[in-house]
């Protein structure tokens, strides 16, 4: 069986299409800073602080982080618009920018740990997963600290 020559082009662009869709790679984002806060509850939900540095020409997103002492993350932002306090909310996904850092703090974008699994001391670290829609999975270690004042 012979297949078109129009057919095997059309397959042919639809592979080239998918995968320079996906430019950026994870040497292009590295995570920086990454940072939680010493905590003695079991159970706590506690803002992860990191700063993304994304060296390449196109924006990113970051989809997903997985760290082992939570039991679940969750993307979010502080609205800080409208009548009483800021209200955090959750997001799919968050913006990372090209050429440059994306600071995600507790004030505005940022990823809650939540239900934590152990008792966190301070100088400890740990290493999570990341995922990026371009430029898939990223490790990142986290440092247990005091915040800044």
């Amino acid at each position: 069986m012979t297949v078109p020559r129009s057919a095997a082009l059309a397959v042919f662009g639809l592979f080239h299409l998918i995968f320079s869709l996906k430019t950026a790679q994870a040497g292009e984002i590295s995570i920086v800073q990454a940072w939680i806060a010493p905590n003695s509850t079991i159970g706590a939900d506690i803002p992860l602080h990191m700063t993304v540095v994304n060296a390449g020409a196109e924006g990113d997103a970051l989809l997903r982080v997985r760290c082992p002492m939570a039991n679940f993350s969750e993307k979010v932002t502080v609205d800080k618009g409208g009548e009483g306090a800021p209200s955090r909310r959750a997001v799919p996904t968050i913006a990372v920018r090209a050429g440059g850092d994306t600071r995600l703090t507790a004030e505005g974008h940022h990823v809650m740990l939540l239900q934590t699994r152990q008792v966190l001391a301070e100088g400890e670290t740990f290493e999570c997963a990341t995922s990026f829609r371009r430029a898939g999975p990223v490790p990142m270690t986290v440092t247990v600290r005091t915040p800044p004042t």
